[in-house]
């Protein structure tokens, strides 16, 4: 097919390109041009619009960050990751560690969940062992997936693999559309990624009746709010389903974060400024309540502890710990039961969590 020699051709490119790391100079002139814009003080904004105060609940979802390597390199990843971010990877200790909390964790967190993403975790050395390891002991496992992963050398049974284990597949598809689709991640992801939808739909995900969740993570294709869940949601179903004969289970949204590839596209766009105020002009008390950073822990693959992805993707560890300015790790803390009560880590890209509906790893909040 041609689309489909079009797309090699793409992945050759990426890989051989890839996405290179911002320097401290670079990432200070982001930083800036956020800075300098007139947004309120996220902290005292929420409380002045009647939500409350922003610190730790117990913890029910450990999403873990296994690796930045990925086999694409969209346009709007706000981990920028990329097929040569080879070494930012899991180690087994890390791992371990992980399992080691999770057990330790049970007198004020009861830990639910074990969300994992990266880069395209399934690719990592530690993403089975992690998944074995959580379902083993109850807990509900996610896997954060960008479907052209299922065609990666070695990946052949991971359809398998999800379904014997009962793992959660979410799987980001950013719209029904080829063209918008491929314009975001890439010449020949949209044919891949419905060959791999159907793929799943085959080993039971998707399919009414099974109990092998397929959900959809769908996200603006520029700087405006998603549409409602339940809108989208229709949509969906009907192009996907008629088109290509593609079900899911669920479809979520998540608002595009003022951060990292997000930020360059609105900067290049001279849009910084509007994009910021269509946010807090939007701010929601009620998706304030439930932002997923009150209840979640997120953790990088060097073990490093934050309040969410978002805040991991932009280096504000929680504070404290050996690590000193790196703030808290894995072997920091003998359970995460000590995280209770803490003060969370905000500033201004947070607005993109409590805009409209809200904005979560899980799809609206309010």
């Amino acid at each position: 097919m041609e689309t489909d020699e079009e797309f090699k051709l793409a992945a050759k490119r990426l890989k051989a390109e890839g996405q290179r790391a911002l320097t401290k100079e670079e990432r200070a002139r982001r930083r800036r041009a956020l800075d300098g814009l007139d947004v309120p003080n996220f902290d005292a904004f929420v409380v002045d619009r009647g939500a409350s105060a922003l610190v730790r609940k117990p913890t029910t979802i450990l999403q873990v960050n296994i690796g930045l390597y990925c086999n694409q390199a969209c346009s709007h990843c706000h981990v920028e990751s990329s097929p040569l971010r080879r070494e930012e990877v899991m180690s087994e200790a890390v791992a371990a560690r992980l399992v080691e909390l999770i057990d330790a964790s049970k007198k004020k967190s009861a830990i639910k969940t074990l969300d994992v993403t990266g880069g395209a975790p399934e690719l990592m050395a530690q993403f089975r062992p992690l998944v074995l390891a959580a379902r083993q002991r109850g807990l509900d496992v996610i896997d954060r997936c960008n479907l052209t992963v299922l065609y990666e050398p070695g990946q052949e049974d991971l359809p398998e693999f999800l379904a014997e284990n009962g793992v959660k597949v979410v799987a980001s598809l950013p719209c029904y559309s080829e063209a918008n689709t491929d314009a975001q991640r890439g010449v020949g992801v949209f044919e891949r990624s419905i060959a791999a939808l159907k793929r799943l739909n085959e080993v039971g995900y998707g399919i009414e009746g099974t109990d092998l969740e397929l959900d959809l993570m769908y996200n603006p294709g520029g700087a405006f709010l998603p549409p409602s869940q339940e809108t989208l949601d229709v949509a969906y179903r009907s192009e996907l389903g008629d088109a290509y004969g593609v079900k899911f289970s669920k479809l979520f949204t998540l608002t595009n974060m003022p951060i990292k590839r997000f930020a360059d596209y609105l900067h290049r766009e001279g849009k910084t400024e509007a994009y910021m105020k269509l946010l807090v002009d939007n701010f929601n008390p009620a998706a304030a309540e439930g932002v997923m950073c009150r209840d979640l822990v997120s953790v990088s693959w060097d073990g490093r502890l934050f309040d969410c992805d978002f805040n991991q993707q932009l280096d504000m560890p929680m504070k404290g710990g050996n690590g000193g300015d790196g703030g808290l790790s894995v072997f920091d803390v003998a359970s995460l039961d000590e995280l209770v009560g803490r003060k969370l880590a905000v500033d201004n890209h947070c607005f993109g969590c409590t805009a409209g509906a809200g904005s979560s790893c899980s799809g609206s909040t309010a």
